[in-house]
């Protein structure tokens, strides 16, 4: 048997994604702020891509060239062509000196030396900022403010130290003393309870700061925050040989203390939500409203498409870039309208699936998956995952992200079945209702549970209310 080369000719079929096809994939799972991004971007890059203008801005232009041609008339004003000619023969020099203002003329010297407006605009001050101005402030020497400006530089988002003094005098070279010394004096700085090492010793400095005194407050802090964590107030009692009233008095001071210095400081924006869809209650229907605020709707510039399609003498070069271009803006326009008739589509089948949670709130919805959305409409899963992605729907029960109406079910004793979210809503409920001096555990809430037909078990509730960031019946009791 010989070894060759072979060439072998054979037939087969494969799916291939077109750039199309990979365009409206693209453009169905993007946010709604991040599809005005990219719609933005094309109408930059694509010439034969033009925003449509609404009645009131094509009104505004008419209003505007109106005016205009008004006002020439009326003054008799001759408008200025491109085709006049300034005259050569004016003494210019002249012109200035007897025109010029007895005030300081603008140079562009003046404006470099100007002030910056956007310096005016309010901005929020970071911790760091806020702790070197008063390192400064203090005088300190060089040896004072390089080793400020390390621990500033080693804060954590809370105000607390995160670097040992060992580490800082490894990096700095100077010795323990000064370090700590000068610790001590940033332990002083504003926030009180800023640049501690941990809960215990920013607590101690806030009391201080507080001119309070207290040697059984100091106590309970520096050898008890664990019993003080998990309201063991007894054993607090028992072991500092006081009553639980004093206790109970100490541990009130304690409260009103900050365990994160620097939360003030936080500089995290809010994010603002817009949402895609809006669904309205229509007398005994809904009514699904696709929002396109702030999207622009877009057309093929006319121009282009007049001289390709009236075969104008281009070139053969500028005759395929423009039907490239105008290619590319035809798919985008059809992959945006496909994308909203998608969203459409899959909002209108979960208010099938999920009508009473429309009508009467989150007690009544329903388990669903993705698969029930996706036999409805006939699409693939995978297309409702990317539609159901970062996009909202503001419903006459509040606004939601259209994964929240998709979650796991949860058995009934009966046989039937109820959603997740309806579960931990009823978990929420009993919480608010119960007695704050004798909190329901997790074992009593699943009792409570099981006498509504909601089969649960005790863990599932613990998992529960950790999602919804509730505390342990031992921490939320109140005395």
């Amino acid at each position: 048997m010989t070894l060759g080369l072979q060439q072998n000719l054979t037939l087969t079929q494969q799916l291939v994604m077109t750039p199309q096809l990979q365009q409206a994939i693209k453009l169905l799972q993007l946010s709604r702020l991040e599809l005005a991004g990219v719609i933005q971007q094309e109408i930059e890059e694509n010439p034969a891509l033009e925003e449509v203008l609404t009645d009131t801005q094509i009104e505004m232009e008419q209003q505007l060239e109106e005016s205009h041609e008004n006002l020439i008339s009326e003054n008799n004003i001759k408008e200025v062509t491109i085709e006049e000619k300034v005259n050569t023969d004016i003494d210019w020099e002249n012109y200035i000196h007897e025109y010029s203002s007895t005030g300081k003329i603008y140079t562009e010297k003046d404006s470099q030396d100007a002030p910056n407006y956007e310096a005016f605009t309010a901005s929020k001050e970071t911790l760091e900022e806020h702790l070197e101005w008063q390192l400064l402030m203090y005088g300190p020497t060089k040896e004072e403010e390089e080793i400020g400006r390390l621990i500033i530089g080693n804060l954590d988002i809370d105000g607390y130290l995160r670097s040992s003094v060992e580490e800082i005098a490894k990096l700095t070279g100077y010795s323990y003393e000064a370090i700590e010394k000068t610790l001590k004096i940033m332990q002083s700085f504003d926030p009180p309870g800023v640049c501690a090492r941990d809960l215990q010793e920013t607590l101690i400095i806030q009391l201080k700061v507080l001119g309070i005194n207290d040697p059984i407050l100091e106590e309970i802090i520096l050898s008890h925050i664990k019993n003080l964590e998990n309201k063991n107030y007894k054993k607090i009692a028992n072991a500092l040989e006081i009553t639980l009233e004093r206790v109970i008095a100490a541990v009130n001071v304690i409260k009103y203390l900050e365990p994160k210095p620097g939360r003030q400081f936080v500089t995290e924006e809010p994010h603002y939500i817009i949402p895609d869809i809006n669904v309205y209650k229509d007398g005994d229907d809904f009514k699904i409203v696709m929002n396109d605020d702030g999207l622009p709707k877009l057309k093929i510039n006319s121009l282009y498409r007049d001289a390709i399609a009236n075969g104008k003498p281009i070139s053969k070069e500028t005759k395929n870039y423009l039907n490239d271009k105008m290619q590319s803006a035809s798919w985008l326009i059809k992959s945006i309208h496909q994308r909203q008739k998608t969203i459409y589509a899959v909002m209108e089948s979960i208010i099938k699936f999920q009508r009473e949670f429309f009508e009467k709130g989150v007690a009544y919805l329903k388990p669903m998956i993705l698969k029930d959305v996706a036999e409805d409409i006939n699409m693939h899963e995978s297309t409702i995952s990317r539609v159901t992605t970062n996009k909202y729907a503001y419903t006459p029960q509040g606004l939601f992200e259209l994964k929240y109406f998709f979650n796991s079910s949860i058995k009934r004793i009966n046989g039937d079945s109820m959603a997740s979210e309806s579960v931990k809503e009823k978990i929420k409920s009993l919480i608010d209702q119960e007695d704050p001096a004798d909190p329901l555990s997790d074992e009593e809430i699943k009792n409570l549970l099981s006498e509504s037909n909601i089969k649960i078990a005790r863990r599932t509730v613990a998992k529960y209310r950790e999602m919804l960031h509730i505390l342990p019946s031992v921490k939320r009791k109140q005395i």
